[in-house]
């Protein structure tokens, strides 16, 4: 089972440059996982007969959004966080919007054929330069989101990828030390990565690359990509019982068209 999940900045601008397709058709995932597709789905241009397509797209026109194209159908579909749980850890309107209505996740199931298990995207809200988000970011969404994998992982393994905007380690990032305690790499939003670690899920990119220089975004100012002055901000997470059959978990820097280049997980199912 091949997946890709990539933060497109726009689906319909990347595919207006003439990109998504062909990469598809290349790389030819199972499942294309997608971040911050700023559309609905009627508004895409995009046609791949062969994929099904699931859009969580947010109330907020041409903002966030996260969708599912899968070539095997899926059991059951899944939209945005469970309310209870949404309830419990305080997600709710912080003064930009309530991150349960912008889009920001999709979870499909699979069954026996597709070997069992639940595949979950996710765009996690962005501290924000000023951090003003940090709050909501830090003490209600990461742990609703990882509460829901958790509570999805008691049925069967998990997989979930996206934009989870932050590097979690100083190798995650070209420049760690003037960037400490800045969006998208403070203690808090560090935390929240250490807690899906911590409860079992695997960061597989790590089970097969080490050190620095391993970027998924980078700046559009000053040559940043270019120079691979980058953050590595864009991860698959496994359930721990997944680990024996995952065979390759990449970055593909050589794909264009975002300010998020895609990443790659491959599975023996």
């Amino acid at each position: 089972m091949k997946l890709i999940s990539w933060n497109v900045n726009g689906i319909r601008s990347v595919h207006k440059k003439g990109v998504l397709v062909p990469f598809l058709q290349k790389v030819n995932p199972d499942v294309a996982c997608f971040q911050e597709t700023k559309a609905e789905e009627h508004q895409s241009e995009v046609d791949l007969p062969e994929y099904e397509e699931y859009w969580n797209s947010a109330k907020k026109k041409g903002y966030s959004g996260t969708a599912i194209f899968t070539k095997t159908k899926p059991h059951s579909v899944l939209f945005g966080l469970p309310e209870d749980i949404a309830k419990k850890h305080g997600v709710k309107d912080d003064g930009y919007g309530d991150p349960n209505e912008e889009g920001r996740v999709v979870v499909v199931e699979f069954g026996p054929p597709a070997g069992g298990l639940y595949v979950a995207t996710v765009y996690t809200p962005n501290a924000k330069d000023d951090l003003s988000r940090l709050n909501l970011r830090h003490k209600h969404w990461d742990p609703a989101f990882l509460e829901y994998m958790k509570r999805l992982e008691k049925d069967k393994p998990v997989v979930f990828c996206g934009d989870l905007n932050v590097a979690h380690t100083p190798d995650d990032l070209a420049n760690p030390k003037p960037n400490e305690g800045r969006k998208g790499f403070t203690a808090e939003e560090r935390e929240g990565i250490d807690a899906m670690i911590e409860k079992g899920f695997v960061d597989t990119f790590r089970l097969f690359t080490e050190g620095r220089g391993h970027s998924t975004w980078w700046s559009p100012f000053a040559r940043a990509r270019d120079r691979n002055v980058g953050w590595r901000i864009d991860y698959f997470f496994a359930s721990k019982s997944l680990r024996s059959k995952i065979k390759a978990s990449k970055i593909l820097p050589d794909i264009y068209g975002s300010d998020h280049c895609p990443i790659l997980l491959e599975l023996d199912l």
